[in-house]
């Protein structure tokens, strides 16, 4: 059934057995791209883990790549050895090859959630399918990868957001991204409501979003540069220590600031296509806004991440960040 599970989700199509047996464990669907793995038996160590894609549907390089992971496992090439939770997020708009239908739904996960429509629930079944399984599992260590990819070219095309909460990340997770062939890391300045956030603010777990190349339609992804992250996962799956290497070997950044769009009237002053982490230097003209006014870079540089001027209202148009020393 696992081969199958992603083609049945896209197709609103519920499986002949909603629940049966995988090699090392069982499988139960909870709902539609809600699936859940659980082991026979696991190493004390090994983390309780969530595996999310498709929050945005246009991105589907990370959902092939869980696709054959899956497989594997149901083939009998890896024995399921930790508790693992699969996620594919918005499947309308997955269908549909859009990155949302009505609103990002990775801007809606937080509690106090009021927002009605068809997004908005979806967050609030994911959010509930996240806190019922890490409460299944008190006293293992969290993790949450939330796979995704870029709109644009970048700098560095595979490259990992470290959401902002009080839980730090711990030194093994960047030997592991690392090793992982993650080229980058931006570390987020406060808390911004995405679905990796969520599972770190709320459930205190090691969680990132990971951007794995460049968003495609489904088939045209090459899969090859991602061998390493399938890797990783194949790893979380059997329960396994996944390989390390040393954090140095990626850049890190910190955001240093936010551009907003407040007003209609608003317009990046850089090329649609400029790729993610292009720098810009002192007295550079990023952005103007009816309401805002201009913004221009001051006293040192500042890379572009996200930038996006058709965001709506409110919403986030860029992130700017500057280099940072890699964690000790």
């Amino acid at each position: 059934m696992l081969s199958e599970w992603i083609e049945l989700s896209l197709e609103d199509a519920s499986p002949s057995q909603p629940s049966g047996p995988l090699p090392g464990g069982t499988y139960t669907l909870h709902a539609a791209g809600v699936l859940e793995l659980t082991p026979a038996a696991c190493r004390d160590d090994a983390p309780a883990c969530v595996l999310s894609a498709g929050i945005h549907g246009n991105e589907t390089a990370p959902i092939e790549l869980l696709g054959a992971c899956l497989a594997r496992l149901e083939a009998g090439l890896l024995r399921l050895g930790a508790p693992v939770l699969v996620i594919l997020g918005n499947l309308e708009a997955i269908r549909r090859g859009t990155r949302y239908v009505h609103t990002n739904l990775n801007r809606l996960f937080r509690r106090d959630l009021g927002e009605t429509g068809m997004e908005p629930d979806r967050a609030r079944l994911l959010m509930r399918a996240v806190d019922d399984f890490f409460a299944r599992y008190p006293g293992r260590e969290r993790l949450h990868y939330d796979l995704h990819t870029a709109i644009r070219d970048s700098r560095y095309p595979r490259f990992v957001v470290e959401p902002y909460a009080e839980t730090a990340t711990r030194h093994e997770q960047w030997r592991w991204l690392a090793a992982a062939n993650i080229q980058a890391v931006l570390h987020q300045h406060r808390h911004s409501w995405t679905f990796s956030h969520y599972s770190k603010h709320y459930h205190r777990a090691q969680a990132f979003t990971l951007e794995l190349g460049r968003a495609l339609p489904f088939g045209e992804n090459d899969l090859a540069p991602l061998m390493p992250m399938a890797r990783l996962i194949e790893a979380l799956l059997a329960g396994r220590e996944p390989r390390g290497a040393d954090p140095e070997r990626m850049v890190f950044f910190r955001v240093a600031h936010e551009l907003m769009r407040h007003s209609s009237d608003f317009r990046l002053c850089f090329a649609d296509d400029t790729p993610n982490f292009t720098e810009f230097q002192p007295g550079a003209r990023l952005a103007e806004d009816a309401e805002a006014g201009p913004f221009v870079v001051a006293d040192a540089p500042l890379s572009v991440v996200f930038p996006n001027a058709e965001v709506e209202l409110g919403a986030r148009a860029a992130l700017l960040a500057r280099p940072t020393p890699p964690p000790d």
